[in-house]
């Protein structure tokens, strides 16, 4: 799987067993990100076959803001753009000079972006949380309830309550990690980094599904 089909899982997309707590790790996850009202930072991202092996990695920056909004830019070797005005999403290929334009689906299992820019609230009717501590780590595990999601397995960690961590897991067993750095928590964004404007020359595809 190329980066850029991860990346489109991301923002349009060891197991930890769930145990009778799962409800409290919903309300904390909850908890978590309703402080978060804006975000920013750079991140690392690796894509994993089933035994571990790195098939490919890329740097970037991620901009956040609730409800709905951000911007994922890629850099070398692949570079992408993923931008939500918090209507419409658009997923920009410089490569290909192309521009695929679709609704923000409010599904979170269809966008785990959506975790963080505003859908919280809809942890509990689309997801089974687990939540595990160790000392200022805090690991959740989403499994999403429903089978008709991009990945079978998405993981949030939380470094002294900061988010700092997100993995997901698909059925053939392949790996997307990201690690964020530089993070800045509730800083001033302006709303015209959420704007995307398409470049002249570029073809523009409109998902309509």
């Amino acid at each position: 799987m190329k980066l850029k089909t991860s990346l489109l899982a991301l923002s349009l997309a060891a197991a930890t067993p769930l145990t009778a707590l799962a409800d409290d790790g919903a309300q904390r996850l909850t908890a978590l990100l309703d402080s978060l009202e804006t975000y920013t930072a750079d991140f690392e991202q690796q894509i994993l076959d089933g035994s571990g092996q790195r098939l490919q990695e890329a740097r970037g920056q991620m901009w956040l803001s609730r409800p709905g909004k951000f911007r994922w830019e890629v850099g070398a070797p692949y570079q992408q753009e993923v931008v939500s005005d918090g209507d419409e999403v658009f997923l920009h290929d410089p490569d290909l000079e192309q521009v695929t334009v679709q609704a923000l689906d409010t599904r979170v299992t269809h966008t785990p972006a959506l975790l963080l820019s505003g859908s919280a609230a809809e942890l509990t009717d689309s997801y089974e949380v687990s939540h595990q501590q160790q000392g200022d780590t805090e690991t959740f595990t989403l499994v999403p309830r429903g089978a008709d999601t991009l990945f079978e397995e998405l993981k949030m960690t939380f470094y002294d309550e900061r988010f700092g961590a997100l993995q997901m897991n698909d059925s053939t067993g392949q790996r997307t990690a990201i690690e964020f750095s530089n993070i800045e928590i509730n800083p001033g964004i302006d709303d015209s980094i959420f704007v995307f404007d398409i470049p002249d020359g570029t073809d523009v595809i409109r998902d309509t599904h």
